[in-house]
């Protein structure tokens, strides 16, 4: 399925049009809980149950310029890893996590909500999720998708949707020049606890250069080998893996 979403406009007309689209579906970052989210996640929480936090391969991070951050999921903890390692402190930009509609529900959701996420329905996204998510990229911030879907603990090989890729393709269609990272989280222990160790691993960015569904299963393939590999090197760091990959 093929979306157009117009030319491009000049970067002011694009942040007034973000702004415009965030304020009329709520998802504006409140001024005032984010930092007060960042200081409580970061300097508290993080601190306190994690003995260690280990971030391999930040100069791997763009620094300017649309990111697609693709990360594994283990658990419920990256979703603070990840702000912790690539948010506004390091990068000067906040993460930006497209959820599923489920998560934006409740008092979760209205956290979420005042805090940058965006639900998106994985069965049936939405025109608006994805005009959206390419609103964030055009204004040159960084999307967080976790490409496998759901949080999963076990050590079968990756499996990626195709949402990532498509998106990426998306932006690309719309002449964004987005950077697509492959993140990997790991714990010490399966289920994260109270005094482990924790690491996260940015590899190389990649860029999506073809269309198309075989240049999906391509680039999703290269996608999962590097998926993959900065886990592994996040699972060594914490002691998981007794060689190094």
């Amino acid at each position: 399925m093929a979306f157009n979403f117009g030319c491009l406009n000049s970067p002011e007309t694009v942040s007034s049009a973000l702004a415009t689209r965030e304020n009329s579906l709520g998802l504006a970052i409140d001024p005032f809980l984010a930092p007060v989210a960042m200081v409580a996640t970061q300097d508290i929480v993080l601190r306190q149950y994690f003995r260690e936090r280990i971030v391999l391969g930040q100069e791997n991070l763009p620094m300017q310029g649309p990111v697609l951050l693709a990360p594994t999921h283990r658990s419920r903890w990256d979703a603070l890893m990840l702000p912790m390692a690539a948010g506004r402190r390091v990068t000067g930009r906040d993460c930006r996590f497209m959820v599923t509609v489920d998560e934006m529900k409740g008092l979760q959701g209205w956290f979420l909500h005042r805090l940058g996420c965006f639900p998106v329905n994985q069965s049936k996204p939405s025109l608006t999720s994805l005009r959206y998510a390419i609103d964030l990229m055009a204004d040159g911030q960084q999307v967080v998708v976790f490409p496998e879907g759901t949080i999963n603990r076990t050590e079968k090989p990756i499996k990626l949707y195709q949402g990532l890729a498509r998106l990426a393709q998306l932006a690309k269609s719309q002449n964004i020049d987005v950077q697509v990272v492959p993140v990997g989280l790991g714990y010490s222990e399966v289920i994260p606890k109270a005094c482990g160790r924790a690491s996260i691993c940015f590899a190389e960015p990649m860029k999506v250069l073809e269309t198309g569904r075989e240049a999906v299963k391509s680039f999703n393939a290269e996608l999962s080998e590097k998926m993959h590999a900065a886990e592994q090197a996040a699972l060594h760091a914490v002691g998981r893996l007794k060689k190094a990959p």
